[in-house]
């Protein structure tokens, strides 16, 4: 099966599934007699910007983005306005903390809006740093990161 193949049956899964883990979504997969490993389903997860969003029991389930067609600049903005707890400055480093599922995503946007003065980022589950080239772009990065909130 080809990748776009899969990854549509992944969006079939979790917009009529309440998934949580990888290995639930791998177990589906295989149910439906596809041939799939987790690491896999973890590059599409990621590829397909998936994000975790609450579940009706009260813990999180995996969830499409709302922003497929937006520019970067728009995906950023509404991530950030959705899923943003915290965002701390430190010399050159911004530290965000989102909703769990979330940090890949930011740091994913971030580095795909190619800022001039962004070294990189690393995001997990719920964190994203960003290592900016000086104290003076990580003030410039939080004002326009800020800005996107309002």
């Amino acid at each position: 099966m080809k990748k776009a193949e899969r990854q549509q049956k992944i969006r079939e899964i979790i917009t009529n599934e309440s998934i949580e883990r990888q290995e639930d979504l791998v177990a589906h997969l295989r149910e439906m007699g596809l041939t799939v490993t987790q690491a896999t389903i973890s590059r599409d997860i990621k590829e397909m910007q998936l994000i975790k969003i609450p579940a009706d029991n009260g813990g999180y389930r995996y969830g499409l983005p709302a922003y497929h067609h937006q520019g970067h600049e728009n995906q950023l903005a509404q991530t950030l306005q959705d899923s943003l707890e915290q965002l701390k400055r430190n010399d050159c480093f911004l530290a965000l903390t989102v909703h769990p599922g979330n940090g890949p995503v930011v740091a994913t946007l971030i580095r795909k809006m190619d800022f001039p003065t962004v070294f990189t980022t690393i995001g997990d589950d719920g964190n994203v740093l960003v290592v900016c080239m000086s104290p003076e772009a990580a003030i410039k990065l939080e004002e326009k990161l800020n800005a996107m909130l309002d």
